[in-house]
C-alpha cells in the first residue's frame, strides 16, 4: 500500500511529467482525421469507456482502499437510465448524461451505505450482491427495456444543438470530451482535500478519524462519485460503442474487466486505468490476429475467450508478485532511466 505522499505524487503525474497538451491535440484532431473507422469504432471506443470505469473504480478502490465487484451494474444504471430518460423524457443529451450519472450515483449510494460498517473481502461481498440484484432487476422489469421481447434494445440516437452525433467520428469526439472532463474533474478531487481525506482512510481508517477526518461523509461522496463516472462509462459503452442496451452486457465479467484496468493499469494512478484499459482492449485483438495468422482461424472463439481470461490471470498475479504498482509505475521507471541516459 503506497503512502499518502506516494498517492499525491501519482495524481500530479497526470499534468505534470505528462505532455498532455499534445495528447489531446492528437485526440481531438489528428485521429479523427487519420484514423479509419474500424479503429475508431473496434479500439478507441471500448477503451474510453472502459478507461473512464477504470478512473471511477480507482478513485473508489485505488484512492479510497474501498473494494468493489460491482462496477458493470452501475455501468447499465448509467446506460439504462439515459436510454429512459432519453425515451420518456426527451431531454438535451447534457442534460440526459448528467441525470444518468446521478441516477447510478443514487444507486451507488445505497448500496455504498454498507461500507459504513464493513471492510475488504465483506465489502467486496456486498458490491457483488450489487452486481446480481441491478441485473436481475433490469431482466425481471420490462419497463426499463420498454418491454423489447428479447431485452435487446437499439440505442436512441443522439442530437447537440441540433446535430447528429450518430456518426463515427461525432460519437468518439463526444466519448473522448466527457472522458477527458471527468479525468481532470477526478485529478483535481484527488489533489484537493476531499482527495487527501480519502486517501487517509485507506492508509489507516482508524487514524484518520482520531485527527479529524469525516470517515462517514468521506466514504459515501467516494462511492456517490465512483458510481456516477461509472454510470457515464457505462453511457458512452452502450451509447457510443455497442449503440445496444441489455442487461447482459454488463454482466460480471464486465466488473471483472475493470477490476483487472485498475490492477494492471496501477491502482492510485488515474494514468493507469487508461494504461489498463488499452492492454484489455488490445490484446483480444491482438490474440485474435495471431491465432488467425498462426492457425487460420481454426480455432473456436470461446478457447480464445478461455485462452485470453488464463492469460489475463496470468498477467494479474505477475504483476502483484513482480509490480503491485502496475504499468504505470513501470513506465515512471522506463522514462525516469530514459532521462538519466539522455543526460
Amino acid at each position: 500500500m503506497s503512502t499518502l505522499a506516494d498517492t499525491r505524487l501519482h495524481s500530479p503525474n497526470l499534468l505534470r511529467h505528462t505532455p498532455l497538451a499534445t495528447f489531446l491535440l492528437i485526440a481531438f484532431i489528428a485521429i479523427p482525421a487519420l484514423a479509419s473507422p474500424y479503429v475508431i469504432e473496434a479500439i478507441l471506443l471500448p477503451f474510453l469507456a472502459l478507461a473512464l470505469a477504470g478512473v471511477g473504480l480507482n478513485l473508489l478502490t485505488g484512492y479510497g482502499g474501498q473494494v468493489s465487484l460491482g462496477s458493470a451494474a452501475f455501468m447499465a444504471v448509467g446506460a439504462f437510465a439515459a436510454y429512459n430518460i432519453q425515451l420518456r423524457l426527451n431531454l438535451p443529451l447534457p442534460l440526459t448524461i448528467l441525470l444518468s450519472a446521478l441516477t447510478a450515483a443514487t444507486v451507488g449510494l445505497i448500496f455504498g451505505l454498507p461500507s459504513l460498517r464493513l471492510r475488504g473481502f465483506y465489502l467486496a461481498v456486498s458490491t457483488l450482491a450489487a452486481q446480481f440484484f441491478v441485473q436481475w432487476a433490469l431482466t425481471k422489469f420490462g419497463w426499463f427495456s420498454n418491454y423489447s421481447p428479447s431485452g435487446v434494445i437499439s440505442a436512441p440516437g443522439m442530437t447537440l444543438l441540433g446535430y447528429s452525433l450518430d456518426s463515427t467520428t461525432a460519437r468518439y469526439l463526444l466519448a473522448l470530451t466527457l472522458v477527458t472532463l471527468l479525468t481532470l474533474g477526478v485529478w483535481a478531487f484527488t489533489a484537493g482535500p476531499l482527495g487527501n481525506d480519502l486517501i487517509a482512510i485507506r492508509d489507516n481508517e482508524t487514524a484518520a478519524q482520531i485527527i479529524g477526518v469525516p470517515v462517514l461523509k468521506t466514504k459515501l461522496v467516494a462511492f456517490a462519485l465512483s458510481s456516477a463516472i461509472i454510470g457515464v462509462a457505462g453511457f458512452l459503452w452502450a451509447f457510443t460503442y455497442l449503440r445496444t442496451i441489455e442487461p447482459a452486457g454488463f454482466d460480471l465479467d464486465r466488473s471483472f474487466d475493470v477490476l483487472f484496468i485498475i490492477i494492471i493499469g496501477g491502482l492510485a494512478t488515474l494514468r493507469g486505468a487508461f494504461l489498463g484499459a488499452g492492454l484489455i482492449v488490445v490484446f483480444p485483438l491482438l490474440l485474435s490476429r495471431l491465432s488467425a495468422m498462426a492457425f487460420g482461424g481454426m480455432i473456436d472463439s470461446g478457447v480464445l475467450e478461455l485462452v485470453q481470461r488464463i492469460i489475463l490471470g496470468t498477467l494479474i498475479i505477475a504483476f502483484l508478485i513482480a509490480e503491485p504498482n502496475g504499468l504505470a509505475a513501470i513506465l515512471t521507471r522506463v522514462k525516469r532511466r530514459f532521462a538519466r541516459n539522455t543526460l
